[in-house]
């Protein structure tokens, strides 16, 4: 048995050797109300395992996309489970260049003067992600590198799973960021002269931090079911939820954020 399918094993054990338990009344639980944290508990360690763990026997494909002299893009990118990681480090012929486990299937098609791609995960791959503990198991790693072009503005509509996501896009002209993700742990390091960024991030179970750089001033809103969110002093609170810098409205440099989270933790720094 692969190691991440012991990690799901014993969390199943352990529910349920506390339901036994408290059908025998050795315990006085309701082991039902514990089944969510118990959970959450284990989604949090296998994304950490998934992090530390290094697999093996994994397909890397290497694909570039040329710029094609295009003056603007937009990139869609559609991730599963696994590891994601978006910098701005692309040649200047090239819109993207990267690393994908597992494999890629993409479409490239020229509008005028935009560049529309999209990144997804072949649908060969699909079936290897039936059960969980075979997310983060040799064969079924996708761990994606990407590097985007940081002299063209951009439009990025990334879409992930049960994943770990870094995305480092101080360097980028990102001019509208979507960003969807279920269960997972993400860190955003947000445009530092892009003008003016809308950045919209939506998450189910997740830990999300942003960091918005120095010299951006941003309008916030943050909201979430069960979220506990904190937001650097940085920005003003001017309502339920809502955060802004004192100087936004005036700001060379301006991001406007929307974040939603339904259960776990937000850190804007």
């Amino acid at each position: 048995m692969r190691r991440s399918g012991v990690l799901w094993g014993i969390l199943l054990v352990l529910v349920g050797l506390l339901l036994l338990l408290s059908n025998l009344g050795v315990i006085a639980v309701d082991v039902w109300s514990l089944l969510w944290p118990l959970l959450l508990i284990g989604v949090g360690v296998w994304l950490v395992w998934g992090v530390l763990a290094k697999p093996e026997g994994v397909e890397i494909e290497e694909v570039s996309i040329p710029l094609q002299g295009a003056a603007r893009a937009r990139v869609r990118l559609d991730h599963g489970a696994g590891q994601l990681r978006v910098t701005g480090r692309a040649a200047p012929d090239q819109l993207l260049s990267g690393r994908f486990a597992g494999g890629l299937k993409y479409d490239v098609l020229r509008r005028a003067d935009l560049l529309d791609v999209d990144l997804r995960v072949p649908s060969r791959v699909y079936p290897q992600f039936a059960f969980p503990w075979t997310w983060w198991s040799g064969r079924g790693a996708l761990d994606w590198e990407v590097a985007l072009n940081p002299e063209v503005p951009l439009e990025l509509h990334l879409k992930t799973g049960a994943s770990a996501t870094w995305l480092d896009l101080s360097e980028l002209q990102v001019t509208e960021l979507r960003l969807d993700t279920g269960a997972s742990s993400t860190e955003v390091t947000m445009p530092a002269a892009a003008g003016y960024t809308r950045a919209d991030v939506r998450s189910g179970v997740a830990g999300v931090v942003i960091r918005i750089p120095e010299g951006v001033e941003a309008h916030i809103r943050a909201s979430g079911g069960l979220a506990d969110t904190s937001v650097s002093p940085r920005f003003e609170r001017v309502g339920p939820g809502a955060y802004r810098s004192p100087s936004y409205a005036t700001a060379p440099n301006r991001l406007e954020l929307n974040v939603e989270v339904g259960l776990g933790s937000v850190s804007i720094r």
